[in-house]
C-alpha cells in the first residue's frame, strides 16, 4: 500500500507539472485541442495540488527509506530527482515569460538617426497625429511592447507563430493594465492581465479564460509595411530601435520577415492555402474573407466586395507592403487597374491616378483619399482558426 501511494503521488506530481505548461506551449499535439479551460484551472490550482500531494507523500517516503533495501531506496531517490528536474524545467525554462522577456531599454529614433534597415517590416501606428513604427523583428521576440502614442497608452503585439500583428489599448475597466506573456492557444500568444489574471488572445484581443472571459480589448488601427513605405507616408515617424540586451534573440528572427526563417513554427509554406501559407484577412459586418498572398503578388491588385464594402487590395513594388481600401468614392464603386510600374494605380471610372498612400494625385478625383480597411497578413492556419466561417 505504501508503495502504491508513493508511485501514484509521484506520477500525479509529474503529470500536473508537465500538463500545466504542455497545454499552453507548442509541444507536439498541444495546440490542436480546446483545452484552455482545463489549462487555466490547472494553472490556478497547481499549488494546492502540489501541497496536498507532497504532504501525503512525506510519511510514506520516510518509512520507505527506513525499511527497504538499498536498490529500492535508489529507485525512489531517482524518482524524486526526476520530479525535481521536471519541476525546474517546466517552471523556470519552458514557461513563456521565462523564454521571452520585455525590453529593458525602449529607444526611438527619427528617420535620420534610425538604425533599422528600410526593407524591414514594421507595424505602424498613428494616434492623435503622432506616428510610430515598431519593427516586427523586435516585437516578434518580445511579443508585446508598451508605449504611449499621441498621449494614449498602447500595447503593440506580435505573434510570430501566427504572423499576427495587433495593437490594443491596454485599458481594462478604466485601468491601464499590465500584461505578461503566459503561453499560447491554438498557436496564438496569450497574455495574462495583472489584476484579474484573465487570459487574453493576441489575435482577437478577447479574454478566453478567467473572470473577464468574453471581454475584448479595444483594437487600434495599425499598418504592416516596410519601414521605407511607412516613412514615405509618415516621414516624421519615430522608429523603435533594438535593445542591445537582446541582440542574439533579434538575430534569430532576422529571416522572419520574408518567411525563410529556419523555425518550423515560423517558416512560410510557399504554396497557397497550406497550413503556414500567407493570406490577407479582412472582416466587415461579421463576414470574414482571406485572400491568397501568392495571388496578390502575381496580380498586384485585387478587387472584391464584402457585404456593404467594395474594396481593393494593392501590393506595393517591394512585394511586402500591402493596402486594403474602400473603393467607394462619392457613392460610386470605382474600378481599378494596376499600373505596370506598381508605384501607382488607376480607376477606370474617371481615368484618375492614385498613389500607394491611397490618394488621388491626378485626374477628376485629384485630392480624394481612399479610406483604409483593417486587414492583416498572417498564416492561413491562424486566420481560419480565429475566423472559422471565413470565405476565401
Amino acid at each position: 500500500m505504501r508503495t502504491i501511494i508513493i508511485v501514484t503521488g509521484l506520477l500525479l506530481l509529474l503529470t500536473v507539472e508537465i500538463l500545466h505548461i504542455y497545454f499552453i506551449m507548442p509541444f507536439p499535439g498541444s495546440q490542436h485541442n480546446n483545452s484552455i479551460g482545463f489549462a487555466y484551472w490547472l494553472d490556478n490550482n497547481i499549488w494546492w495540488v502540489r501541497t496536498i500531494t507532497l504532504l501525503t507523500l512525506i510519511y510514506p517516503v520516510i518509512l520507505f527509506f527506513r525499511n527497504t533495501r538499498i536498490w529500492k531506496k535508489v529507485l525512489l531517490a531517482t524518482g524524486l530527482l526526476l520530479y525535481a528536474v521536471v519541476f525546474y524545467f517546466f517552471n523556470f525554462r519552458f514557461k513563456a515569460d521565462k523564454m521571452f522577456y520585455q525590453s529593458v531599454h525602449s529607444r526611438f529614433a527619427t528617420a535620420q538617426t534610425n538604425e533599422i534597415s528600410n526593407n524591414k517590416l514594421v507595424i505602424g501606428l498613428v494616434v492623435n497625429g503622432e506616428a510610430k513604427a515598431y519593427p516586427v523583428q523586435l516585437i516578434g521576440y518580445h511579443h508585446q511592447v508598451r508605449d504611449t502614442v499621441g498621449n494614449m497608452p498602447v500595447m503593440v503585439t506580435y505573434c510570430t507563430v501566427c504572423r499576427t500583428g495587433r495593437v490594443f489599448s491596454p485599458v481594462v475597466n478604466g485601468k491601464n493594465e499590465t500584461f505578461r506573456l503566459v503561453g499560447m492557444d491554438h498557436f496564438n500568444a496569450m497574455f495574462e492581465d495583472q489584476s484579474t489574471k484573465s487570459w487574453w488572445q493576441q489575435a482577437t484581443g478577447i479574454a478566453v479564460a478567467g473572470p473577464l472571459k468574453g471581454a475584448s480589448l479595444q483594437e487600434l488601427p495599425s499598418t504592416q509595411a516596410t519601414l521605407a513605405a511607412w516613412l514615405r507616408q509618415y516621414p516624421g515617424s519615430m522608429v523603435l530601435q533594438p535593445d542591445t540586451v537582446f541582440s542574439k534573440q533579434y538575430a534569430d528572427l532576422a529571416d522572419f520577415d520574408n518567411g525563410t526563417i529556419k523555425s518550423g513554427l515560423e517558416k512560410r509554406d510557399s504554396g497557397s492555402w497550406q497550413f503556414k501559407s500567407w493570406v490577407i484577412g479582412v472582416t466587415h459586418n461579421k463576414v470574414s474573407k482571406a485572400y491568397d498572398w501568392n495571388h496578390l503578388v502575381s496580380a498586384g491588385l485585387i478587387q472584391d466586395s464584402l457585404p456593404g464594402l467594395p474594396m481593393v487590395l494593392v501590393l506595393e513594388k517591394d512585394s511586402a507592403s500591402f493596402h486594403v481600401w474602400n473603393r467607394q468614392v462619392k457613392g460610386n464603386d470605382l474600378q481599378f487597374i494596376q499600373d505596370t510600374t506598381r508605384v501607382a494605380f488607376h480607376d477606370l471610372n474617371t481615368g484618375s491616378t492614385w498613389n500607394m498612400s491611397g490618394q488621388c494625385i491626378s485626374g477628376a478625383l485629384a485630392g480624394v483619399q481612399l479610406q483604409p480597411v483593417p486587414a492583416y497578413q498572417e498564416f492561413w492556419h491562424s486566420w481560419r482558426t480565429f475566423h472559422p466561417k471565413t470565405l476565401r
